[in-house]
């Protein structure tokens, strides 16, 4: 059942594609909005088969700014076979020849996972659920050059219970304030294909602002972009480190998979600090193209110490296709296998 689901979904994939690819051949004069309404359909060993929809939009805010790039709005309404459900809203605003940005998301759903318990007479997998709620606003403003600085705010509240009372429920909130620095050489924000992007953010949960347990948190990403094949092709780099400082929640500890690194479905991996490296190549051909990735990955601060600092390496392959006219911005499908798991992604956008 599972085999024919995956191959339900990469058909309806690229017969997706394909259809928009013929009706986008068509001549027609530029929107000022351009609107996609992408079905998602997907699997993972942990959430099981998820369906749904993201409808997405790009457009100018200011139609004479010939500067900053396309904004950015959309929602995913996503459910899935396990009973866990999605309900987000998304936006980027790019304003005054890109010199702010600014963003805003909001998250609610409630996630049926696991997590891997070692401490007991039978080391296993134990289910958890979190219903969570997240707000965040943030804005970022050019200093000079490349580089930008910015705040964000974000508020999260979680209520989780565990099976078989592993560990006592749990209902929490949390307010972070997040500090960025952002030097940016890439020459398209949605599909760079040289260029730098480096970000430092420094979170804080402080006691003043209501938070039980009062920690912070250092995130450091590197990606280098480098076009191969004549400009048609992209070779990206990418270097995280993701680092608890403090009390660091259940919820708010790193687990490997998604983006850092594909192939971990299971959430086995996880502890209050997280450090990767992985490489992309980017094959294009018209308004599809086929990628392919590896990288390695170590935690630390585990509640399972002899997950500390192993290595755990993903590699895989995609397919992408961009369904927009005017700008180059992909949606696409991964396929990776990590240290005994695997994972499949939809992707919104390139992995970084």
């Amino acid at each position: 059942m599972r085999h024919f689901l995956l191959l339900l979904f990469f058909t309806v994939f690229v017969t997706f594609s394909f259809g928009q690819k013929t009706n986008d051949s068509i001549p027609k004069k530029e929107k000022k909005i351009e609107l996609r309404v992408m079905p998602y359909l997907s699997y993972n060993r942990n959430l099981d088969f998820m369906f749904g929809a993201i409808p997405m939009m790009m457009y100018k805010v200011n139609q004479s700014d010939s500067i900053s790039p396309k904004s950015l709005s959309g929602m995913s309404a996503i459910y899935t076979t396990n009973k866990s459900y999605v309900l987000a809203f998304f936006n980027k605003w790019y304003l005054n020849e890109d010199k702010w940005r600014l963003k805003f998301f909001f998250f609610n759903g409630n996630q049926n996972s696991q997590f891997f318990v070692d401490d007991i007479d039978q080391p296993d997998f134990y289910d958890y659920g979190t219903k969570t709620t997240i707000l965040s606003i943030g804005a970022q403003r050019k200093i000079f050059g490349k580089f930008y600085g910015g705040l964000s705010y974000t508020y999260a509240h979680y209520n989780t219970t565990y099976e078989d009372n592993i560990s006592p429920s749990s209902v929490s909130h949390s307010n972070a304030l997040v500090i960025n620095l952002l030097y940016d050489t890439r020459d398209a924000v949605y599909y760079p294909t040289k260029g730098y992007k480096i970000k430092l953010d420094w979170s804080t949960y402080p006691s003043f602002l209501d938070n039980e347990l009062a920690s912070n948190r250092i995130a450091f990403q590197a990606n280098k972009y480098f076009p191969t094949r004549d400009g048609k092709d992209v070779i990206a780099a990418r270097f995280y480190g993701k680092f608890g400082l403090g009390n660091v929640a259940f919820e708010q500890q790193s687990t490997i998979g998604g983006v850092d690194i594909r192939g971990y479905s299971e959430g086995k991996y996880r502890g209050a600090g997280l450090m990767d490296i992985q490489g992309e190549y980017r094959y294009n051909f018209g308004k599809m193209g086929l990628v392919g990735f590896a990288g390695l990955a170590t935690i630390y601060g585990s509640d399972t110490p002899n997950f500390d600092w192993k290595l755990y390496p993903g590699a895989g392959v995609g397919y992408r296709y961009n369904p927009f006219k005017k700008s180059k911005f992909n949606v696409g499908l991964d396929g990776a296998v990590g240290k005994g798991d695997w994972g499949v992604y939809f992707r919104i956008g390139e992995a970084f």
